[in-house]
């Protein structure tokens, strides 16, 4: 109804000789124009932003690597003052350390029956 209302109006326009529909005819290119501008403009700042994502993402994951081979390496080397502490106290105290060793055997042999 909209649309039949501005044909007629058009028309109408067109009829007294006003000039409206080059007018509006350019005015539709303007707007094509326009909105291929824009177009052209997001796709420009979508690319960017997903750039900068990407970049932020993988200097994430590089930090939480270094963070992770770190934190791993703590922890091997808890592991080997551990080890070395048993070893020594094990040269110290052979007689204690072979009946710490029995009486934890023993403990899991009465766990593993039930």
């Amino acid at each position: 109804m909209v649309a039949a209302a501005g044909k007629g109006a058009r028309s109408a326009g067109q009829a007294d000789g006003n000039g409206a529909g080059p007018d509006l005819e350019a005015d539709i290119r303007q707007l094509r124009a326009d909105i291929a501008k824009l177009t052209e403009q997001l796709a420009t700042t979508g690319e960017h932003s997903y750039s900068t994502a990407r970049r932020a993402a993988k200097e994430g994951v590089d930090q939480l690597r270094a963070q992770g081979e770190a934190a791993f390496e703590g922890l091997r080397s808890n592991a080997r003052d551990v080890e070395e502490q048993v070893l020594a106290t094990v040269r110290e105290k052979p007689i204690t350390s072979l009946a710490v060793a029995a009486g934890i055997g023993f403990l899991f042999a009465l766990l593993s029956r039930r």
